[in-house]
């Protein structure tokens, strides 16, 4: 009988895995899902397949960078309160450090257009479509589900704004209701959630707390230091539809008002692009120009501050919501337009962005052979893309 784990041993498991996954993640906020699905669901089995499709559901649900959110809360149900801490800190740190010292020193060097990128990309393709063939087979099993996908899928391309991600969960969670409202799901059971409700509405206030006072401590005062974490915290906490959505807002707030130039700006983007983990890291490199190694930190933990507060103010409440008998007719609607999501958020921009020629194609098929029939190591996957990025660039 093997015998259970401290909670040291456990909080060094999370962060020994998401550490790994904060190297090798790399290709976005999609991407990471399906890295995230292989990694959580399959090979350490910490969360059902059900359970990590409602996960993603409400993580896409919430404003913020969605993608570190699930692994947040991955980290909550499997370590509790640090376990969602140490989860972040292992899936963000890599690319952290990587682009504060890419500020330091070598802030003018262009590195976006470099070959081995395109291979990553490549394998962002492969990750993703492994994870929405796996998903889709579960979560669209029947006709209904299927067609609320395919409406999901029409409407997000058609209509690519900001909000139209949460408009379209609305709509599919209220369509779900009404088709599945008397369903009975035997897979649906409560998950231990290691936080009280009362630790929960405090983070739910402090969220809304702070998007109302900072901008008025902001104008009270004349602290450098507030005004920076001012500006990166309304744009972490207005975010809908992934880490590319705060781009405009992080120009708006920073480009602008001249806080930082035009073409540091686009450096720092290509960089971002260019490391694994989530694209909201982007803020150590704005505030390690703006203002040191100190600013990097800072906008870091200001831009997720807000994801921080959500997952933990909404986890609480999660089995109350997800195991109502009206609101499991509604999650089946909305992982349904999840999977659409994720094929739309496929397409564009990961596909046509990145499979670009008839070689890249079949790169592609390879890797995706490599990675599901033979069943070598993600990370294996990763070298052989960034080497295949490189080669295909003398065909």
């Amino acid at each position: 009988m093997k015998s259970k784990k401290t909670t040291l041993q456990v909080l060094l498991e999370i962060l020994l895995v998401s550490t790994k996954l904060g190297f090798t993640s790399f290709g976005g906020p999609i991407a990471h899902l399906g890295y995230f699905h292989k990694e959580y669901v399959h090979k350490k089995n910490w969360i059902t397949e059900r359970n990590y499709a409602d996960l993603v559901a409400l993580c896409q649900f919430l404003p913020g960078p969605a993608s570190s959110q699930v692994g947040m809360g991955i980290g909550i149900i499997r370590g509790g309160v640090l376990g969602g801490i140490v989860s972040f800190i292992g899936f963000t740190l890599p690319s952290v450090l990587a682009l504060i010292v890419f500020a330091l020193v070598v802030n003018g060097l262009h590195i976006k257009d470099d070959t081995w990128i395109h291979g990553l990309k490549i394998v962002a393709v492969v990750v993703v479509a492994e994870a929405i063939i796996g998903m889709s087979k579960k979560l669209t099993p029947d006709l209904k589900r299927k067609t609320i996908a395919l409406l999901a899928i029409i409407i997000t391309l058609l209509l690519p704004t900001a909000y139209t991600h949460i408009v379209v969960i609305i709509l599919s969670g209220i369509i779900g209701y009404i088709f599945y409202k008397e369903f009975n799901d035997s897979d649906t059971s409560n998950l231990l959630i290691p936080i009280s409700k009362r630790l929960g509405a405090v983070c739910l206030f402090l969220f809304f707390g702070l998007l109302l006072v900072l901008p008025i401590l902001n104008q009270i005062t004349t602290v450098g230091w507030i005004d920076l974490f001012d500006r990166f915290y309304r744009s972490g906490a207005l975010v809908f539809g992934g880490g590319h959505v705060v781009l405009p807002l992080l120009e708006q707030e920073l480009v602008t008002t001249d806080w930082i130039s035009n073409s540091a700006f686009l450096t720092g983007y290509g960089a971002a692009q260019a490391v694994p983990g989530p694209l909201f890291t982007f803020a150590a490199y704005l505030g390690t120009v703006i203002s040191g190694w100190q600013g990097g930190v800072l906008a870091t933990i200001a831009i997720f501050l807000p994801a921080f507060l959500l997952i933990y103010g909404t986890m609480p409440f999660w089995n109350s919501i997800r195991t109502s008998r009206y609101m499991n007719g509604a999650f089946m609607g909305i992982n349904a337009a999840v999977v659409g999501i994720l094929i739309s958020s496929f397409y564009q921009p990961i596909w046509t962005s990145t499979i670009l020629s008839t070689f890249d194609f079949v790169f592609a098929a390879i890797l995706y052979t490599l990675l599901v029939y033979w069943k070598i190591p993600p990370w294996i996957i990763v070298v052989i893309g960034g080497l295949g990025g490189f080669l295909l660039s003398f065909i």
